[in-house]
């Protein structure tokens, strides 16, 4: 038979490198890069900047009303119709309203003793006050502990009630609907609601009812969040600096100019007749406590925040904790802007400028923009035109704005001022999670309606501390057991191992020496890639 050869049908340029892939892939860069990634690229800065200047805008909005409202705006109790609840001789406590505290469960283990404890030491008349514990645990021992907890209360006159379902449907939403459906509450004016992680002080309800019986207008009242094991770790430590900012900025400006916020989900006192005005509960997102908010916004009702009125909780302490907490946090506002944006457009009840902030402040720029373009420009758009030097990024919106933004994030946590330029590092790391959860609720795809209850501890660390500690020191140290497949999160560490190489580039061959953020954040993204940012214990 005739010998037959294989002919290669390239052009003539690359024949001399036919065993050369990396020349081949040089060379088709080179071919692609004018005509395609140029353009392309200086679009994807164009719309970076645009974004950053759109949060820019609303951060320094925020950051200016929020020193009017420090140095001129009224007091809560002088702004609206505000006297104390007393015990009337004639009366006896009958002048208090009845008041309903539920708490949602779902196998709380290390915190059910707590969560209980703090609502049966509330300082309101024991036959004004109904405690309904919603226990949608799944594991039979712990379902029998949170009872005998109840029974416990039960037997020291406590008017509790412990309440079970069939079905966990709905989640959270569907355990507070079904808790309104009970006939005791048909008596009950308001209903706070408390995590299980929650301890409100006594006072609490003392301090927040008064606003709700004398403001008709009033359907909310939400108290700040303070947290027991913020000094934990560094994990702990960021989420903090996160949340503060969230509570001393945007709930106070949300509460001063408009009257309106988004619940918290806890740690609020709600108007009853307000929730059924508003439709209810419902478990369409993972945000039926944001979901409720706006619902009832659009019927005219006014929000409350008292920063003063603080209640005790708990950060989660562990990587996937967080990362868990933070899925359904960034998906669940995402995927309620997509199924309510026409409902508030249409709305008649409340003015266009009230709309617009809705639509545009609260849901568009905090919501979406501002995860998204955290991740998009400062760890895939930035570092990519390191490799194509032909697409510029002005120093303004590379270096300017975002200092002036981290600097207007930063006041509400004063004593982690030292924390600061970490807290950007894994912030832009979590970006990268929020904007995929912010994708999915946009698309509302996947994971959308995904809800993983937030592992809590308790005083579990604290106790075991001090157990260690009473006890003598091992002979011997013993290596704990971990599994290496469970810290490692290949998502960040691929991100890590990018930014890396395009560290390395800019070292060799740039000249704006980004190689130096660069380098910081592939750290940030390793630590958090090999599980290790819930084990940093930060300094003072």
């Amino acid at each position: 038979m005739a010998e037959t050869t294989t002919r290669v049908l390239i052009p003539e340029s690359f024949q001399g490198g036919t065993y050369d892939i990396a020349g081949q892939m040089g060379l088709i860069w080179e071919l692609i890069k004018a005509p395609l990634i140029v353009p392309l690229l200086r679009v994807c800065v164009y719309i970076s900047l645009a974004m950053s200047l759109m949060l820019f805008f609303e951060r320094l909005y925020m950051g200016i009303v929020i020193i009017l409202v420090k140095l001129f705006w009224k007091k809560p109790e002088k702004r609206y119709t505000y006297e104390p609840i007393q015990e009337d001789l004639e009366l006896g406590s009958s002048n208090f309203p009845v008041v309903l505290i539920q708490i949602p469960m779902f196998n709380e283990r290390e915190v059910y003793k707590i969560s209980i404890g703090a609502a049966c030491g509330l300082s309101w008349p024991s036959d004004r006050l109904v405690i309904q514990v919603l226990d949608d645990s799944t594991d039979p021992t712990i379902k029998q502990m949170v009872e005998l907890e109840c029974q416990r209360w039960a037997s020291k006159g406590i008017n509790i009630r412990y309440q079970i379902r069939e079905t966990r449907g709905g989640y959270k939403a569907g355990a507070l609907k079904e808790g309104l459906k009970r006939s005791y509450v048909k008596h009950c004016e308001y209903v706070a609601i408390f995590d299980a992680d929650f301890r409100p002080e006594p006072d609490y309800l003392r301090r927040a009812i008064p606003f709700l019986v004398h403001n008709p207008d009033i359907a909310l009242v939400q108290a700040r969040w303070r947290f027991v094991n913020s000094d934990e770790c560094l994990l702990t430590r960021m989420q903090e600096m996160s949340l503060d900012y969230h509570f001393t900025v945007e709930q106070e400006v949300g509460s001063a100019t408009h009257a309106f916020f988004g619940f918290n989900g806890t740690a609020g006192v709600w108007r009853i007749a307000a929730i059924n005005e508003a439709g209810g509960w419902k478990d369409r997102t993972t945000v039926e406590d944001m979901d409720l908010a706006v619902r009832a916004s659009l019927r005219g009702w006014k929000f409350l925040y008292l920063g003063d009125l603080q209640v005790k909780s708990e950060l989660p302490s562990t990587f996937n904790a967080f990362r868990f907490q933070q899925h359904r946090w960034s998906c669940g506002p995402a995927n309620l802007f997509r199924k309510m944006v026409m409902e508030i457009v249409k709305t008649k009840k409340v003015t266009l400028w009230k709309k617009f902030y809705v639509i545009y402040s609260f849901f568009f720029v905090r919501k979406i923009i501002a995860h998204m373009v955290t991740f998009f420009f400062y760890c895939v758009v930035l570092p990519l035109t390191i490799l194509v030097p032909e697409v510029y990024v002005p120093i303004w919106g590379a270096v300017y704005i975002p200092s002036i933004i981290t600097i207007l994030n930063s006041v509400g946590t004063p004593r982690s001022i030292h924390l600061l330029f970490y807290w950007i590092l894994f912030e832009n790391v979590m970006s990268l999670h929020r904007t995929k959860a912010t994708l999915i609720g946009l698309l509302e795809t996947g994971r959308a309606n995904e809800w993983v209850v937030t592992e809590k501890l308790g005083d579990i660390v604290k106790n075991k501390a001090a157990e260690a500690a009473k006890k003598p020191a091992p002979k011997f140290f013993k290596r704990p057991k971990f599994k290496f497949g469970n810290r490692l999160h290949l998502l960040e560490l691929g991100f890590g191992a990018f930014l890396f190489v395009c560290g390395c580039y800019d070292y060799v061959h740039g000249k704006n020496n980004y190689f130096v953020y660069l380098f910081l954040q592939t750290i940030t993204f390793l630590i958090c890639g090999f599980g290790y940012v819930g084990t940093i214990i930060p300094s003072s």
